[in-house]
Order: C-alpha cells, then structure tokens, then sequence
C-alpha cells in the first residue's frame, strides 16, 4: 500500500473513533523517517487505547501491520509506527506540551481529500 493509502486509512481509523483535531502533515520533504505524521487526541486513556487500537485493526486489515508501538495502555502519548507513516495519539494536555506540530511546521499539513487523488 502507498504511504497516501495508508495515511488516508489511518485518519479514517481516528475519526471512526472520534479523535480529536486530527493533522495529517507531510514530512516526505523535510524527513527521511517518514512520509507522513498523523497527530490526533483523545480525551480519556480509553479513548486513547481506542483510537490506537482501531488505527492498528484497519492498517492490518489493509496489509499494513504495525512495525513498532511506543507506549502502553496507560500512556498519555502512543506512538503507531508503520514506516511510511507514523501516527501519534495523545492525550490533550501532552499534545499541547509537545506540540508537534510546530517543530514539523515546515511540513505540509493537509486535509484527507488531498490523499485521495
């Protein structure tokens, strides 16, 4: 599966289980670790576990297993790596701490329908 594939199944993984301001950002020009960071939020720790469940189900259904997860069921931040794409959940409060958006601002943040072309 392409990196805009998987990207696309990831945010639809997160907003199935409604993430919270969930960012697709390019970093295929900036970085070599990736194509693309996917960055959402839940609200509770079993959200969070949802939402990282559920990404990790549909990337797998679609031929995409998980090479590596940082974090466990009790993190405030799950890291999903799946090479080309690398998604981050985390709780409200740590997103705002972190802010990864900013540090991978000179990426492109881009809206689901630019990856379905």
């Amino acid at each position: 599966m392409d990196s805009k594939k998987m990207a696309l199944t990831a945010y639809r993984a997160l907003d199935e289980k409604k993430g919270e301001d969930i960012k697709i950002i390019d970093i295929s020009e900036i970085s070599v670790m990736a194509d693309y960071f996917l960055i959402a939020h839940g609200n509770n720790t079993p959200q969070i576990q949802a939402l990282c469940d559920n990404v990790e189900e549909k990337m797998h259904l679609a031929g995409t297993p998980v090479k590596r997860i940082e974090g466990n069921r009790d993190s405030n931040w799950i890291l999903l790596d799946f090479g080309d794409i690398v998604v981050h959940v985390f709780n409200q409060e740590d997103r705002l701490f972190y802010d990864l958006e900013r540090i991978w601002s000179d990426g492109k943040i881009l809206h689901p329908e630019a990856l379905e072309e």
